[in-house]
């Protein structure tokens, strides 16, 4: 008998602790410096960081590629930043990497130095931040301070047992390929992708905290907001969600979701393709993680205004004029139909909210960045 995708999932990781053993797996790291450090510089750097990646995390090995480049022209967002480095990272075939840039970066008006993406696996450090220390141990600390996340090392960096060894894990899963996946296609890459790297993947969905994604896309917010207040004071919609059969409303819920996550996708290009089939895995995982975390928060969103929705249409909506409006009594179940109505219709104005967001406002609501303070 086949066991579960968890139980496989589970017996692959296993399995590589066990390989782990005798030869420890590689990551290879790909450090892409700005040329305002000397050629000199950067290849200290590189090797400064693969000794402390080397003490801090010594179960697996860690394959240091440092080279002198600017992936992108001031001024650039911090999005722009991450999808430059990610497309280095395809291009160079390396697990992670780390952009060490002139650039100055700000949340919210506050510089910081570091922001990582277990999504992308890309991570960027600003020099502006570390202020006249801009080369030596204090750079490679941060360097590999935005490392520590993709591990997921906790900011105490707790020693307790169960945390080093799900560190452990997580570095295991980031060096461990998909055995065979060159030779798979579709549904079967997309299987093995899926319950191959479970942990993983949701460990990267968590990471990125989509539950907050709606309330970081304004237009999209006061979109939905907008057309669910409209909804819920308008007579003939009382009278349509009333008519509806719950099946019918259900798959119109559905419909809603999944046509604003497809906008959202598509609109904002973060759908990533790859030519090279070595590599085709790894996209597969990113779009994965990218799919189920639009998919949340717009789930999300849909929840919060069907909450939204029902108080409102509980304290605007004598239930006389809802029977007067429907030809009958009405009752609790007439309100929550329409609230469920009026949020699937929120949800498409949420679209169309979403569609007019800049991309980088969308990516960086999409992937959550962990950011090192100043």
């Amino acid at each position: 008998m086949t066991g579960s995708p968890l139980a496989e999932a589970t017996d692959s990781v296993f399995a590589s602790e066990q390989t782990t053993a005798e030869r420890p797996p590689t990551i290879e790291l790909g450090l892409v410096v700005t040329p305002v450090l000397g050629a000199e510089a950067v290849q200290d750097l590189g090797q400064s960081v693969a000794l402390e990646l080397s003490r801090r995390f010594p179960d697996v090995s860690w394959e240091v590629t440092a080279v002198q480049e600017a992936l992108v022209s001031p001024p650039a967002s911090l999005s722009e930043v991450v999808d430059a480095a990610r497309s280095r990272l395809l291009a160079e075939r390396w697990d992670l990497v780390v952009h060490v840039t002139e650039l100055p970066m700000r949340i919210s008006r506050r510089p910081v130095l570091t922001h990582s993406s277990r999504t992308h696996g890309a991570a960027v450090v600003s020099l502006p931040a570390l202020g006249l220390k801009q080369s030596g141990r204090r750079l490679v600390q941060h360097v590999v301070d935005a490392v520590s996340v993709f591990a997921g090392e906790a900011s105490d960096r707790r020693e307790d047992a169960g945390h080093r060894h799900r560190v452990r894990r997580r570095l295991i899963q980031l060096a461990t390929d998909v055995e065979g996946s060159n030779e798979l296609d579709g549904v079967a890459l997309l299987h093995r992708v899926a319950s191959g790297n479970l942990r993983l993947l949701l460990g990267m969905v968590n990471a990125n905290h989509p539950w907050r994604l709606a309330a970081r896309l304004t237009r999209a917010l006061i979109g939905a907001l907008g057309v669910a207040l409209v909804a819920v004071g308008t007579s003939d919609v009382w009278r349509v969600a009333a008519a509806l059969p719950p099946a019918r409303l259900g798959l119109l819920c559905a419909v809603a979701v999944g046509g604003a996550v497809g906008t959202l996708i598509v609109q904002h290009g973060l759908w990533e393709r790859v030519a090279d089939r070595r590599l085709r895995e790894q996209a597969m995982l990113f779009n994965l993680v990218t799919a189920i975390t639009i998919a949340l928060g717009i789930l999300a969103l849909f929840a919060a205004v069907t909450v939204a929705s029902l108080v409102a249409a509980m304290l605007t909506i004598e239930p006389t004029v809802l029977s007067t409006q429907l030809g009958r009594s009405s009752g609790f179940g007439d309100y929550v139909r329409l609230a469920v109505l009026a949020s699937a219709l929120a949800t498409v104005g949420a679209a169309f909210g979403g569609a007019l967001e800049s991309d980088a406002a969308v990516r960086e609501a999409a992937y959550a960045y962990h950011p090192g303070s100043r």
